[in-house]
C-alpha cells in the first residue's frame, strides 16, 4: 500500500474542510501518476485508521471523488480509481514530494512589460513610512461616505444603477465635479466633458493608448513622473526629455522641438511638478499656451493635487485657458481623500471622451457607481469642500513643521526648497550619503523610505527622493527624522 500518511498531509487550521483536503490531494496524486487508473484504494475504515481521522471524513472524501467520477465504489469489491481516465504515467516519489498547488511557470511564451523596479511593496513591513506624498486617511470623512453609501445601497432606485450604471461614471458625481472644477479651476465644462476612472493612473493610461502609436514622440520633463514615462514607453513612444528647473519645464526647449517637428504629445505637471514639486511660472505658462495653439499638439495636463496650495492662490490650469481643445486634463479625488478610494477623472472634448469610453469598456466595464453616487452627495452637501479646507490647513502646518524638523536634524546633509503646495518635499542628499544605503539602514531601524532609484533616468542619479509630510503627525515626523539622523550621522 502507498504511504498515504505521507502523501495525504492534513492541516486542520485551514479553512478548507479535512474531507475536501483529502479529496483534492487524491485528485492531485492521480494527476501526477502516483495513483494509476484502476488502482484500488484503502477502504474507508483502513484510510481513516492510517490518517487518524473519523471514518465519516473518509466517506465524505470518497463521495466527493465519486461525484466527480474520479473513483468508483463496487459492493464487496471496494473502492478503485476510475479506469476511463486519460493514460497517466507514474512518476518517481521524489518528483512529487514537493507538491505545488500551481505551476510556477507557463508552458508558453508571452510579452513582458518594461518596468522600472521599485521597493514600495516592502513599505507595509515597517513601523514608520515616509511615502511619496499621500493624504492622511485618518482625517478623511470616511464615516460620512460610508453612511451615504449604506443609505443609497438600500434605495430600490439604486439597484438598477449598480448593475447598469453609466459607462462614463455616475452622472450625479460628474455633474457635481463639473460644477466643482468650474468654480475652483475655471474650467468651463459640463458632465459630457468628463470620464470617471479608477484613479488618475487609469485616465493617463486611456489617453496614452488612444494617442500614442509606435514611434510617437512624447515630450516629458526631466526628471518626470516615473509611471508616466514607463507607460509612454510601453505604448511605443519615443521620449524627448526637456529639463525642469525652479520655474518648471523649459518651454523654450519645447519651442525648439516644435520648430523642427511637431511633437505627438506633451505630458506636463505644471502645478506641483512630480517629482520636484516646482510650479510652472506664469511667463512660461503663457508661452506654452501660445505654442499649443500655434502647433496644435495634444497635451496631457496632470493636475493630481491642485487643491493643496499654501502660500497663495494656486495658478489656474492650462485647461482653463483657450487651447483649441488640445489640453486633456487629468485629476484625482484619491489625493483629496485617501489612497484606498480610487477615483480619478479625465476632462476632454466630447469626441475624445466618447473614444475613451470605448477603450475603458475593454479595461473595466463600469466603475463603482454606488461609491461614486455617495461621493456626489458629499460634494453636493459641501462636506467634501469642508474636508478640503480642513486638510489644506493641516497639511500647511505639517509642511512647515516637517521642514523645520528635518532642517534642524540633518540640514547640513540635504538640500530642498520649501514647496508652495502639495504633499511632499523634493530632497537631495549629499554624495556622502548614497540614498540606497540610507534607505537600507533606515529600514533596519523600522523606517521605510524610497531608495531613490525610481526617480533616476538613464545615467542620471539624482540621489534624491520625495518625502511626503501630509500623512505624518508630529510624533511620526519626529520618530522618522530621528532614525534618519542616526543613519546619516
Amino acid at each position: 500500500m502507498l504511504p498515504f500518511k505521507v502523501l495525504l498531509p492534513i492541516n486542520k487550521s485551514l479553512a478548507t474542510p479535512v474531507y475536501q483536503q483529502i479529496a483534492n490531494r487524491l485528485i492531485s496524486l492521480i494527476h501526477e501518476g502516483v495513483i494509476r487508473p484502476g488502482s484500488p484504494l484503502p477502504s474507508s475504515r483502513e484510510m481513516a485508521a492510517v490518517l487518524a481521522v473519523h471514518r465519516k471524513t473518509i466517506i465524505a472524501a470518497y463521495e466527493e471523488l465519486a461525484a466527480q467520477d474520479w473513483i468508483s465504489s463496487i459492493l464487496r469489491k471496494g473502492v478503485t480509481v476510475s479506469k476511463d481516465l486519460p493514460e497517466i504515467k507514474p512518476r518517481s516519489f521524489k518528483s512529487v514530494a514537493k507538491n505545488n498547488a500551481y505551476s510556477e511557470h507557463t508552458a508558453f511564451p508571452f510579452s513582458k512589460l518594461s518596468l522600472q523596479p521599485t521597493n514600495m511593496s516592502k513599505a507595509g513591513d515597517h513601523r514608520f513610512i515616509i511615502n511619496d506624498g499621500f493624504p492622511d486617511a485618518r482625517i478623511a470623512p470616511v464615516d460620512l461616505l460610508l453612511k451615504e453609501y449604506n443609505g443609497l445601497f438600500h434605495l430600490p432606485s439604486m439597484q438598477r444603477k449598480i448593475v447598469y450604471g453609466d459607462l462614463a461614471g455616475a452622472l450625479n458625481l460628474r455633474i457635481a465635479l463639473a460644477k466643482f472644477l468650474s468654480e475652483s479651476r475655471g474650467l468651463n465644462i459640463s458632465e459630457n466633458n468628463m470620464l470617471l476612472t479608477r484613479g488618475a493612473q487609469m485616465a493617463l493610461y486611456i489617453v496614452a493608448r488612444i494617442i500614442i502609436k509606435p514611434g510617437t514622440t512624447v515630450i516629458v520633463g526631466e526628471p518626470n513622473y516615473g509611471m508616466a514615462n514607463m507607460l509612454f514607453s510601453n505604448c511605443g513612444a519615443k521620449l524627448i526629455r526637456v529639463p525642469v528647473d525652479e520655474n518648471g519645464i523649459d518651454v523654450a526647449a519645447i519651442e525648439k522641438i516644435c520648430k523642427k517637428k511637431k511633437p505627438g504629445l506633451l505630458y506636463i505637471v505644471p502645478h506641483h511638478h512630480h517629482p520636484t514639486t516646482v510650479t510652472l511660472s506664469s511667463q512660461r505658462r503663457m508661452k506654452l499656451l501660445q505654442l499649443i495653439r500655434e502647433y496644435n499638439f495634444p497635451v496631457i495636463e496632470d493636475d493630481y493635487d491642485y487643491d493643496y496650495h499654501y502660500n497663495s492662490s494656486p495658478i489656474l490650469p492650462l485647461a482653463s485657458a483657450d487651447h483649441n481643445g488640445n489640453v486633456l486634463y487629468i485629476g484625482s479625488i484619491t489625493k483629496s481623500f485617501t489612497t484606498s478610494l480610487k477615483v480619478g477623472y479625465l476632462v476632454a472634448p466630447e469626441n475624445f471622451i466618447q473614444e475613451s469610453l470605448n477603450l475603458r469598456r475593454l479595461i473595466d466595464i463600469r466603475g463603482d457607481n454606488l461609491m461614486e453616487e455617495a461621493l456626489a452627495v458629499l460634494f453636493k452637501s459641501g462636506d467634501m469642500q469642508k474636508h478640503l479646507k480642513k486638510s489644506v490647513k493641516l497639511y500647511h502646518q505639517r509642511r512647515d513643521l516637517f521642514c523645520d524638523l528635518i532642517t534642524q536634524a540633518i540640514g547640513d546633509q540635504i538640500s530642498f526648497e520649501k514647496p508652495p503646495g502639495g504633499m511632499a518635499l523634493w530632497v537631495t542628499l549629499d554624495k556622502k550619503n548614497p540614498l540606497p544605503l540610507v534607505s537600507q539602514k533606515a529600514s533596519a531601524l523600522g523606517l521605510f523610505m524610497n531608495d531613490g532609484s525610481f526617480y533616476n533616468t538613464g545615467n542620471v542619479n539624482y540621489n534624491a527622493l520625495r518625502m511626503g509630510f501630509a500623512s505624518l503627525n508630529e510624533k511620526e515626523m519626529e520618530a522618522s527624522i530621528t532614525i534618519l539622523k542616526k543613519v546619516m550621522r
